[in-house]
């Protein structure tokens, strides 16, 4: 098996999106990705992250030392891709519907769970591959639009509940400490408490992500310019969505991490 800097930028594809590997290469590149963003002089007031990256912003918030926070990452792929190796499923993108009409749907259609509240008109569903497929049916007779995520497994959902049980447990000895800042969780869409940070963890693995919410409850706190660090612009169109006349950038590079220090120079 190639090591983990061979297979981020090597590949194979397959390999690298495996839920196991998948994890540890993204919590790397971001780690990566926030570290060149303190060298351009970048500092935070909060942040979020969106699964996987939400451990990254505990990291970057020292809540988690690296090696600690590596360990339980790569564990929590682990045993995210043996839950859906044991329970098969996949997600789906709902367009066209707002997340109360989805959560409203989702209810006639047992194994069927909205997971990912994204932005406004935007709701993922997870479950498994038969149920999955009946929803999107049933969704297109009522005028519904849906897009199969690439993705393997029904996570942020009932079928990820072993892989939370287990991340519950290896979380009950870990280092966690005070936030250095705010990080918004996806579980409660609040700043996390030092007091109940393992339990939320825990269960974000098995429960959806309130992305939409989070954004919200940032603005409310005064939070007006928004930074994406790491991989593609999915999350920088999500918060232009949410709040259009919120400032966005995005860093996946040097040249846009460049852009966004100069554009948040005497701001930071």
């Amino acid at each position: 098996m190639p090591g983990l800097k061979h297979l981020c930028f090597e590949g194979p594809s397959e390999t690298l999106t495996r839920t196991d590997m998948a994890s540890p290469a993204l919590f790397a590149v971001e780690t990566a990705c926030f570290a060149a963003a303190l060298e351009k002089g970048i500092r935070p007031d909060a942040m979020a992250g969106f699964s996987l990256g939400e451990w990254t912003a505990c990291h970057a918030a020292n809540m988690l030392p690296f090696e600690e926070a590596f360990s339980l990452v790569m564990r929590r792929g682990q045993w995210m891709q043996a839950s859906a190796v044991k329970h098969p499923g996949s997600m789906a993108a709902v367009l066209r519907l707002n997340m109360h009409e989805v959560e409203a749907l989702v209810k006639e259609y047992p194994g069927i769970y909205a997971v990912n509240f994204n932005a406004p008109g935007q709701t993922v569903v997870a479950g498994s591959l038969p149920e999955l497929e009946r929803f999107e049916q049933g969704l297109k007779e009522r005028g519904g639009r849906s897009i199969r995520l690439n993705v393997g497994g029904a996570f942020h959902s009932p079928y990820m509940r072993e892989a939370a049980e287990q991340l519950s447990k290896a979380l009950a000895g870990a280092n966690l400490r005070q936030p250095a800042f705010p990080v918004y969780s996806n579980l409660t869409a609040l700043p996390y408490e030092t007091a109940d940070a393992r339990e939320v963890l825990a269960r974000q693995v098995a429960s959806p992500v309130r992305f939409e919410e989070s954004i919200r409850n940032m603005a409310s706190a005064g939070v007006d310019a928004f930074l994406e660090l790491g991989p593609g612009k999915v999350l920088s169109g999500l918060v232009a969505k949410i709040l259009p006349s919120a400032e966005t950038w995005q860093a996946e590079d040097l040249e846009g991490l460049s852009s966004a220090a100069a554009a948040l120079k005497g701001r930071v």
